[in-house]
């Protein structure tokens, strides 16, 4: 073997296969038990019975209902789980948008040198992080559940619901996109005497804007399909209307909401795409 192939064949080895071996195994090592006690057993899928009654349950979805009266229920309930992401989304940027605020440590001026509001500014910006935190601890259906029994059924729990439960998350990852972009211009404006929403607005937003309205159209999508969860415990919208139709065995008004979640994630995804080519 020459001294040429010899280099050639040491630089295709990867130096790092053992401990990629080696996590691979530890990984498989952990994994297995979680999947015996989560009972994931996907091979039942493939017997005989149960193809038989799959095959049996998809059939009755074709084709969509198109009963003009289903159909205008549907618009209208539509309409409702719109209003209702929509909604709960803007009173979650309501919470989350000043705790980001409070909590991204970019913004801190007391980073900038020692002073004696150092520890103040610290137990201030944890306190955010704890109020976020347990925003998003509880999932946005228990809460729909606790808010239907005091508001009773419709959207109004609902939008409360997404509006608790999306601040924290909405609050936690627009500070982590704020620390994660690159926070010297914001740092300048603070060491040159700027206030910290000035050095938000023109030092840390316009590195990401893209980030930031791209994970909000996202969030809103997730709200939408959020709602529709929540419509089965009396929140309204497509969720309750699809519920009724599966305790009715409809499976043709099923599948017209299902193609009605299908054009709304599309929407979300045209609406995303075309922000993101204006911010850039």
């Amino acid at each position: 073997m020459t001294q040429a192939t010899a280099s050639a064949a040491a630089l295709a080895r990867d130096p790092a296969w053992h401990g990629r071996i080696g996590g691979f195994i530890a990984f498989l090592v952990v994994l297995w038990p979680l999947l015996a006690w989560s009972e994931f057993r996907p091979w039942l899928l493939f017997d005989s019975q149960g193809l038989a009654a799959m095959r049996g349950f998809l059939a009755g979805f074709l084709p969509p209902s198109t009963a003009p009266d289903f159909l205008a229920l549907l618009a209208r309930s539509t309409l409702e789980t719109l209003a209702m992401a929509t909604a709960g989304m803007a009173l979650a940027f309501v919470l989350a948008a000043p705790l980001a605020f409070v909590a991204t440590r970019a913004l801190s001026i007391s980073r900038i040198g020692p002073g004696p509001g150092v520890w103040r500014a610290a137990i201030v910006r944890q306190s955010s992080r704890f109020v976020l935190m347990v925003l998003r601890a509880v999932p946005e259906v228990v809460w729909a559940l606790v808010l239907v029994r005091a508001l009773g059924l419709g959207p109004g729990a609902g939008v409360l619901a997404l509006g608790i439960a999306y601040g924290g998350l909405l609050g936690k990852v627009y500070s982590e996109i704020l620390e994660s972009t690159d926070t010297q211009p914001a740092r300048a404006l603070l060491e040159a005497g700027s206030g910290r929403l000035a050095a938000l607005l023109y030092g840390l937003v316009p590195g990401a804007a893209q980030e930031l309205a791209s994970y909000t159209v996202y969030r809103w999508e997730c709200a939408v399909r959020a709602s529709v969860v929540m419509g089965f415990v009396g929140a309204g919208g497509l969720g309750q209307l699809m519920d009724q139709s599966m305790k009715m065995l409809n499976g043709g008004e099923a599948s017209a909401i299902l193609l009605t979640f299908l054009v709304l994630v599309l929407l979300a995804d045209g609406i995303s795409a075309a922000l993101r080519k204006a911010l850039a």
